[in-house]
């Protein structure tokens, strides 16, 4: 016999109503924000859907080459004895991380947060070159090159 409906919207609201009866709360629950990461010419441009928090509510950290943000977003609800409701945001701590390339430089990112919506702009490295290194003749007065005594021979 072939199911007319898919349970899975019945299993949400079941899985809500046992975890209320044996302790497990949408507290314990983790939030994660939604995070997009986007290539530019010249820059990454990371954004993250904070709703709800203000840019006191969220940290940005850069430590040995990976950028990490931080933050909590506080629950709203009031516990009560009589009556039931239904609490589908999710709250708590959350922490994302993301690896950058060498070389970038740290002192050029940039973040903003506007309605709820944090930006933070990663400078791409610049390329790097090789760099030709002058070799100063040594100190003993004369112009000719210093000698270099040794031996070498062929493999």
């Amino acid at each position: 016999m072939a199911l007319l409906m898919k349970p899975e919207p019945f299993a949400r609201d079941i899985d809500r109503v046992f975890d209320a009866f044996f302790g497990q709360t949408d507290q314990s629950r983790r939030w994660v924000p939604p995070v997009d990461l986007v290539e530019a010419e010249d820059h990454f441009v990371l954004k993250a859907d904070l709703p709800g928090l203000t840019e006191d509510d969220v940290h940005i950290e850069l430590q040995d080459g990976t950028l990490t943000l931080s933050g909590e977003r506080k629950a709203e609800h009031e516990e009560r004895e009589k009556g039931w409701y239904r609490i589908e945001r999710s709250f708590g701590s959350f922490s994302r991380s993301l690896s950058l390339p060498d070389g970038v430089d740290p002192d050029r990112i940039q973040a903003s947060f506007s309605h709820g919506v944090l930006e933070v702009r990663i400078p791409k490295p610049e390329e790097r070159k090789p760099r030709r290194i002058a070799i100063s003749a040594s100190g003993n007065g004369s112009s000719k090159p210093a000698a270099v005594e040794g031996s070498a021979t062929e493999a």
